[in-house]
């Protein structure tokens, strides 16, 4: 694969030269990449590529990085492994699960980013095996104090201005690296909209609401880490976080039920959260390879009061309330070791074992004409999930040719897993996944990929706890009996450079599944996340990444990412075959940006379709605003200090939602009511600083 070297760089991409800081203005357009003679297979782009976008922190670099798009794992997933993202720091994947690797990479200063690194997956780890593309952030050494400072201010449309900001410092001494960051997020919007329920076939008006909602969404945050790298092999990293968050909506719903009496609702939600976590490794030299030991304990508390109450003229004549309190605790050892050995192979193997806890009492309350309250008795609303899982992996590749390399590897998983509370379970799952990747270079900028291997999904253990959504009028049953869904995936990967530093790549993808998690009925008359038979899903996925300099748009660049899906499995209720619930079949996103050295505009668009829930009595399809589009303008005062000002959804389109009920299920293939909602939060616009010293 091509190393991309930018602006006059040294010949060796490893020089640990200082990262450009000059004072004066971003060049129009990137230094244009060069061939180099390829002494790795990873795609190099050196600091000076990224100055024309000056770039105030270390995610504002990945961002920009050619046909790279950035996946921050997944948070709520148990263990270590299997929740990374598709970023390392100096080869090593951060020790942390709470804190997403964009909260990492924004407090990491772009002064002291060297260069960024672009291979496949293998080379990074276990946890990236199978991926087409994994980046690494590779910092420079140099000492002493920088950070970042960030602050914005933003307007919605009932004319209320919501400051946030954030800052960070980053001290480097010697081998040690010591980072602080503090910030506080503060979302403020008021929605507008109606519901129209309308009798079936005939579509007469049922009811009428005008509703109006309210939300603020706020978190304050506070994390800590230290780095200490002594040369290959001999690391130790050590991070902490506290997060504390509450959402809050309040609703007003005047209610016109035809030939009933007008009403005038309220609904209010209080959702708080705590955050903990502490996490850290160290690797050190073994047996001519590298010994890592990680370690991670996290912890997440939520206290939710949710009340509905049906008033007239402002006295309640009934109502719902719900209060839940859980708490879910993980705790994740994970020991790997690695090297390369003779013959060109590179072997990996390690174990990890985790402990997870949720312990969730969920309390639905009737509210009578009075103020009294009558407690209502849901299925499983009161339980402890426990499990215990052991993983063992070893993981093996080697070059069969310069052009040509294989990597295999083989999972072993155990789990018991253990329900008390309302309903006793108890399970022990063993699973064996192999994998298979095979990456071919045919020449001229070419690469393809092809990976087949065997998944298992996670179980959320929220979906074995009963709840009501009161927003919805509807009861989501628990499931002590939920099993994993596993799958046989077979994904090929072609990319391609284009236009110099541009970027091109299809993906083409096919899992056969197993026990298809979706949703199935109860014997309490409720419907519940639950298994259904074999499925498929098939997928296309495309990149573009296209600089537009050819084409006479100096400092233009265009980029679209866009998926196509199918999928399939037979309907409990009408035993047809239908698509997943909550499966998207398209999704598109496009980013036109120019840099024209002190200024930047740009415009994104954001489009998927509906997206049908298949439920017990009810098809519930939500469909966002679409199109959604944001336009923003850029003023850099300097390369350190860079105003931004963002139009969100210019157009003012509103989301909508779809609920055809059926009775008493849908094995009746005869709806009888139809109800649309319609909510829109208007434009708002948003003005942010960003300054970045030392």
């Amino acid at each position: 694969m091509r190393i991309l070297i930018s602006g006059g760089a040294a010949a060796s991409i490893l020089a640990s030269a200082s990262p450009a800081n000059a004072q004066d203005a971003p060049p129009a357009d990137p230094p244009a990449p060069v061939e180099a003679p390829a002494a790795t297979d990873r795609t190099v782009y050196q600091a000076d590529f990224f100055r024309t976008y000056s770039p105030a922190n270390a995610l504002d670099i990945v961002r920009r990085v050619p046909g790279f798009t950035l996946d921050s794992g997944a948070q709520d997933v148990r263990g270590f492994g299997g929740a990374a993202g598709n970023v390392v720091i100096n080869g090593a994947r951060p020790t942390s699960k709470n804190d997403t690797l964009e909260t990492i990479l924004a407090r990491i200063p772009a002064q002291r980013v060297l260069r960024v690194e672009v291979g496949r997956g293998d080379q990074f780890g276990a946890e990236f095996a199978g991926r087409a593309q994994v980046l690494n952030l590779v910092l420079s050494a140099a000492g002493g104090l920088a950070g970042n400072i960030e602050a914005e201010v933003r307007r919605d449309v009932s004319g209320q201005f919501t400051p946030q900001g954030s800052a960070s410092v980053l001290l480097r001494r010697g081998p040690s690296t010591f980072n602080l960051s503090a910030g506080w997020n503060d979302r403020h919007t008021l929605e507008e909209g109606s519901d129209t329920l309308t009798a079936l076939p005939s579509g007469a008006l049922v009811e009428f609401r005008r509703k109006v909602n309210e939300y603020s969404d706020q978190l304050g945050f506070i994390s800590g880490s230290w780095a200490l790298d002594e040369g290959e092999n001999r690391s130790a990293h050590l991070n902490g976080r506290f997060a504390i968050g509450d959402f809050f909506l309040f609703q007003t719903n005047d209610v016109f039920p035809v030939g009933g009496t007008i009403r005038d609702d309220r609904l209010a939600q209080d959702f708080r959260r705590y955050e903990y976590e502490l996490g850290g490794d160290i690797t050190r030299p073994f047996l001519g390879g590298g010994l890592r030991l990680v370690g991670l304990a996290t912890r997440r508390t939520r206290e939710n009061v949710e009340t509905s109450l049906n008033r007239i003229q402002g006295d309640v004549i009934g109502g719902l309330e719900q209060t839940i309190e859980d708490v879910r605790d993980e705790r994740v050892l994970r020991l790997v070791w690695s090297r390369n050995v003779p013959n060109g192979w590179s072997v990996e193997t390690g174990l990890e074992g985790a402990f997870n806890r949720l312990d969730s009492d969920v309390r639905l309350f009737e509210i009578e004409p009075g103020g009294g309250r009558t407690l209502i008795d849901l299925p499983i609303d009161q339980a402890v999930v426990e499990e215990y899982r052991l993983e063992g992996f070893f993981n093996a590749g080697r070059n069969l040719a310069p052009n040509l390399r294989v990597d295999a590897g083989l999972t072993f998983e155990a789990s018991r897993l253990t329900v008390s509370g309302d309903t006793e379970a108890e399970r022990v799952l063993r699973f064996l996944k192999p994998r298979l990747v095979i990456d071919w270079r045919p020449g001229d900028g070419w690469r393809t990929q092809l990976s087949i291997q065997r998944t298992v999904a996670q179980l959320d253990f929220v979906d074995f706890i009963s709840a009501a959504e009161l927003t919805n009028d509807r009861v989501t049953g628990g499931n002590a009996e939920l099993l994993p869904q596993r799958a046989w995936e077979v994904l090929a990967t072609v990319e391609r450079p284009i236009l110099g530093d541009g970027q091109v790549r299809l993906e083409l993808g096919y899992q056969a599944i197993q026990l298809v998690q979706d949703r199935v009925p109860t014997p309490e008359g409720f419907d519940a996340p639950g298994n259904l038979g074999n499925g498929r899903h098939a997928f296309i996925r495309g990149t573009l990444d296209a600089p537009l300099g050819r084409f006479g748009i100096r400092g233009g660049r265009l980029t679209v990412n866009g998926t196509i899906r199918d999928t399939s499995v037979e309907d409990p209720y009408t035993h047809r075959q239908r698509a997943f619930s909550n499966f998207q079949e398209w999704q598109l996103e496009a980013t036109f940006r120019q840099d024209l050295e002190r200024f930047a505009w740009g415009i994104n668009y954001f489009g998927s379709p509906a997206v049908p829930f298949y439920r017990r009595n009810e098809i519930d399809v939500p469909n966002g605003m679409e199109p959604f589009v944001n336009i923003f303008g850029e003023y850099r005062m300097n390369p350190r200090t860079t105003f931004t000002l963002t139009v969100e959804n210019i157009f003012g389109v509103a989301g909508t939602r779809g609920r055809t009920f059926f009775t008493p299920d849908r094995s009746n293939p005869n709806p009888f009511q139809f109800e649309f909602r319609e909510r829109n939060a208007h434009r708002a616009v948003a003005l942010r600083l960003r300054h970045s010293f030392g």
